[in-house]
């Protein structure tokens, strides 16, 4: 046990002295990817009391306890003014879970090795666009583990959204009306493979003939029968300056149809909040954006593990909360030790109704763990507050390849403005006969290109 001088008081002297020296490799007492390179793990780096909620809040909070109306306003400093208003006002309860400090379980571990393998080689061009030291596209894993500037803690999420080559999520959307009302209910299946840094299919790093293309990204509709056949494919180019191809196959139009990819910030069905802007808080090119800007670091609460629901032979989560008990996912959150604050500005949307985003990163992995976005006149509009996990409890498990599969499990995406909550969750499978995979080279030919939309449709 370390002397208690390394306190609350200290952590946060500490971290704003970091700030104002641009210093922004993760850890205390060194830095965490030079621990991860030694044992895998990154406890040593950070004192106890960034590192235990029982310890940071003097045991006020233990892992087992819940938070609720009634104690928020103390850990109040460790949430986003979303989180916050949804369990003061909203009926939002929130799990404790320990903090994990071990790296395998906050990201897929090919992801990680290639991050170690990989590191220094990552430089950004005059553009802002990255490249190796020889000037090739990207070839795996975080670029910047300890980043330089705010621009560089955006580019690892915008390269790998969901951190494996191929991933074929199944979702389940639920979207709750302003009374607490379920007013949309869809399935939905989400495919997306990198053509570039790829860490764990062959050939890598990149896929022949694609080498100027970031990632191909598809999404889908199998229910309700008005929706069903509806889909969209994003091509995106590798140049981060350059508005993704954006096409969708319409069933009552029975072709292809070319939407404006600079329209990124309108409702791709009807009833959801979300925008293809919205996802993984980095659904653009970053280069459409700008003026990136460091906010602010410490320690914060979210959902990193434990949020599986391997009880359930569909992965489908538990709700709670909101006028009719249904407005929030039963979430579990843990104390991360250090996250990075990063504003931005939709520099290329002239129209955009958003102002900017504020997105909160894990520091030690870059993994954005929470998003607030304001309108134009700077007022809050809408969050997106995810969950990850590794897919492991116990004797159950779910594989990617040798090892247990890390990914999202749920998102809540707010309006606070209209107060209407879009619920996503990755289940096992949807209607259509559609199950979730992982790292499969064959779901190119089945959902990322043209004829592959227009066969999904018809």
């Amino acid at each position: 046990m370390r002397i208690r001088k390394y306190d609350a008081d200290f952590s946060r002297r500490h971290f704003i002295k970091q700030t104002a020296k641009n210093v922004f490799a993760a850890g205390v007492f060194g830095t965490v990817w030079d621990a991860v390179a030694q044992n895998g793990t990154f406890e040593k780096v950070y004192p106890d009391e960034l590192l235990s909620i029982e310890v940071y809040t003097k045991g006020g909070f233990k892992p087992g306890d819940v938070i609720t109306a009634d104690n928020v306003d103390l850990l109040q400093d460790l949430l986003d003014p979303i989180r916050y208003m949804q369990v003061k006002q909203m009926g939002r309860k929130i799990g404790i879970v320990e903090s994990t400090k071990d790296m395998t379980h906050l990201s897929p571990v090919d992801y990680i090795e290639a991050t170690l393998r990989n590191k220094g080689q990552a430089k950004l061009d005059a553009k802002g666009n990255i490249y190796t030291l020889e000037g090739k596209p990207w070839i795996g894993g975080n670029p910047f583990p300890e980043p330089h500037s705010a621009l560089e803690v955006f580019v690892p999420i915008t390269l790998s959204w969901g951190r494996h080559d191929v991933s074929f999520y199944m979702v389940k959307d639920y979207e709750i009306n302003a009374d607490g009302d379920q007013g949309y209910y869809y399935e939905v299946g989400w495919c997306e493979m990198a053509s570039v840094g790829r860490v764990t299919l062959d050939p890598k790093p990149y896929l022949p003939g694609s080498e100027k293309k970031l990632r191909y990204q598809s999404v889908f509709f199998t229910y309700p029968n008005d929706a069903k056949g509806t889909s969209f494919l994003n091509i995106w180019d590798y140049d981060q300056a350059v508005f993704p191809e954006l096409m969708g196959y319409l069933p009552a139009f029975k072709r292809v149809r070319r939407f404006p990819a600079s329209q990124r910030f309108e409702p791709l069905i009807p009833g959801t909040t979300l925008y293809l802007s919205d996802a993984w808080a980095a659904g653009d090119p970053y280069l459409t954006w700008g003026n990136f800007k460091i906010v602010g670091r410490g320690p914060f609460l979210a959902g990193l593990t434990q949020n599986w629901n391997s009880a359930d032979p569909n992965w489908e989560g538990k709700v709670h909360g909101g006028p009719k008990n249904i407005t929030f996912w039963d979430t579990k959150v843990e104390l991360i030790p250090e996250v990075i604050i990063v504003d931005a500005e939709p520099t290329s949307y002239p129209q955009a109704p958003v102002g900017k985003k504020r997105v909160w990163f894990d520091a030690r992995t870059l993994l954005p763990v929470n998003m607030v976005s304001y309108d134009r006149r700077g007022e809050p509009f809408k969050s997106f507050d995810g969950s990850y996990s590794l897919y492991e409890n116990g004797d159950q498990k779910v594989m990617d390849g040798k090892y247990p599969y890390w990914s999202w499990v749920n998102v809540h995406a707010h309006d606070v403005q209209s107060n209407r909550m879009t619920r996503l969750e990755q289940t096992r499978t949807i209607r259509g006969g559609y199950e979730m995979k992982v790292n499969d080279q064959s779901l190119y030919e089945k959902y990322l290109t043209e004829s592959a939309i227009t066969r999904l449709g018809t």
